[in-house]
């Protein structure tokens, strides 16, 4: 994170407070460990464009694990911290990092991976506070040691650096998301930061609280933008909904980006407990990552008022849209209008669509991106002619140039010959005051192909039975045309949803088609 400018000014304000602990991290302090640390990189061998990892819970030191990078023009890859082992060591190969940071709290699993991580030569472990190891052909050292021997002063060269993130693997094996690098200062923002940073209402002296894993795309822009304004960051080790209104009552927070199950779930809290907290200082409050029910967004502006601002976009960067509130209950369901890179609905064919008719999503787009080590991917994302890119989603416009999602092409259902967006009746069930999450997907039916199949997970104190099941089928009935009501509906303890609120659907369908593997997509 880049920190120098406000460090200079007064290096004593504070730039990060973790919300549980307590800890505080100045500007001074943050600027030069980054500093420290990308003087580590480059000795290390790592030169303009090279790689490097970081493994680790939400924790005070990520700012500078990735501050070293943003000052020293390298790729950093910020790695889900809930992964295991082997998908932990399929990144840091993929990825050719060949250095890792991780902490004592997640160096079990980062061991366990690195036997298989032939490059990783290099390993700084937060708060490990042991003398230096070889363990085969890693050296294990202490962070905060290895970094207490480099400089708190800038490299004479510096350059910017950028994260290269893996998407969640959702559908499939993640994808490390390389973005072209440019030579220049790190003190030169990318113009696409400037853009999303005046969209977002970034302040001098505004408070962010980050709810969110910082491993993820959202977050960790989110949290650099707000460092190259002089912010203080809150970071929440883990999301919970009523400490998340207490903290924001506490710090007088300006500003948030969440994810809607947060919104789902502080919906859910007594009103009472809603009631208890002083919101009056939030300015600004962003949400996007995944689709947001319009009921629970309606919701979520008659509570804190017409600030809440929505965004769609991509890791990959192809495109980007928003609407602030007014646009959004002018236009129920929207994620906005595209605002940067150019739109085209197509069909499968390849031919545009008709105004309000849903298609893929394709972007002619400003950014220069590829699937790092694998052409094959890349080429799958661009249209025959390389002029287009797509991830897979499909949507519609309307007659006002907004756009709305239908759903990800990959979780659609083919009953019948009928396509069915699950997102639909996904969006349903949340709003039934018995259920806290849902996940609708195809599951084998021998005449059909496949048939609507939902899984719930149950608000507290609720216990499932085939009583509930029925009578959540009914309420989807009461709704939804018949082709899109679920057929049947089981009961989960908690769904596989990411920290960052996206539904992990491909392990639920893989236990409903284990039998049948060619039905996945």
């Amino acid at each position: 994170m880049y920190a120098t400018p406000t460090a200079a000014i007064d290096p004593t304000r504070i730039a990060v407070i973790m919300a549980s602990s307590g800890e505080q991290v100045s500007y001074g302090e943050l600027d030069a460990r980054s500093n420290q640390l990308a003087h580590l990189l480059r000795t290390h061998g790592l030169g303009f464009r090279d790689h490097y990892a970081v493994f680790m819970e939400n924790h005070p030191r990520y700012f500078d694990a990735c501050g070293g990078g943003d000052r020293a023009g390298l790729y950093y890859t910020c790695i889900n911290a809930f992964l295991k082992a082997d998908e932990l060591a399929y990144i840091l190969d993929n990825c050719e990092a060949t250095l890792l940071i991780t902490s004592v709290e997640k160096l079990p699993i980062a061991l366990a991976a690195l036997p298989d991580c032939p490059r990783i030569t290099r390993c700084l472990v937060v708060g490990d506070g042991q003398a230096p190891r070889q363990l085969g052909h890693t050296l294990i050292e202490d962070y905060a040691s290895a970094l207490a021997r480099y400089p708190v002063t800038p490299l004479a060269d510096e350059r910017l650096g950028i994260a290269m993130l893996y998407s969640s693997g959702t559908t499939g094996r993640p994808k490390g998301v390389m973005r072209h690098l440019p030579e220049q200062p790190p003190g030169e923002p990318l113009p696409v930061m400037r853009f999303v940073s005046q969209l977002w209402r970034y302040r001098p002296g505004m408070v962010y609280l980050s709810p969110a894993p910082l491993y993820h795309a959202a977050p960790l822009t989110a949290v650099g933008m707000a460092i190259r304004q002089g912010a203080t960051v809150v970071v929440m080790e883990r999301f919970e909904a009523e400490h998340f209104l207490a903290l924001v009552a506490q710090f007088g927070v300006t500003h948030s980006q969440l994810v809607p199950t947060m919104f789902s779930r502080m919906l859910k809290l007594p009103a009472e407990v809603r009631a208890r907290y002083d919101l009056s200082t939030l300015e600004c409050a962003v949400h996007g990552a995944a689709p947001c029910p319009p009921q629970v967004k309606a919701q979520m502006i008659d509570w804190w008022g017409p600030i809440i601002l929505e965004y769609y976009g991509a890791t990959e960067g192809l495109g980007f849209a928003a609407c602030d509130s007014a646009e959004w209950l002018a236009h129920r369901g929207t994620v906005g209008r595209v605002l940067m890179g150019e739109l085209h609905v197509l069909d499968d064919a390849g031919q545009t669509v008709p105004t309000g008719t849903p298609g893929t999503l394709w972007f002619k787009s400003p950014v220069i991106f590829e699937y790092f080590n694998a052409p094959e991917k890349t080429r799958d994302s661009r249209s025959p002619d390389g002029s287009l890119c797509t991830v897979g989603d499909i949507g519609y416009v309307d007659d006002d140039g907004f756009l709305y999602l239908t759903d990800r092409a990959s979780f659609m259902i083919i009953s019948g010959g009928v396509n069915i967006y699950p997102q639909e009746c996904e969006n349903l069930l949340i709003t039934h005051p018995k259920v806290l999450d849902a996940a609708v997907f195809g599951v084998p039916n021998e005449d059909l192909g496949e048939e609507v199949k939902a899984v719930v997970q149950l608000v507290a104190d609720v216990a499932p039975s085939p009583a509930l099941a029925a009578e959540l089928i009914a309420f989807c009935a009461e709704h939804l045309a018949r082709h899109k009501v679920p057929r049947s509906l089981d009961f989960i303890d908690e769904l596989p949803r990411l920290p960052t609120g996206k539904l992990y659907k491909r392990v639920l369908r893989e236990t409903y088609w284990r039998e049948r593997p060619t039905g996945l997509v």
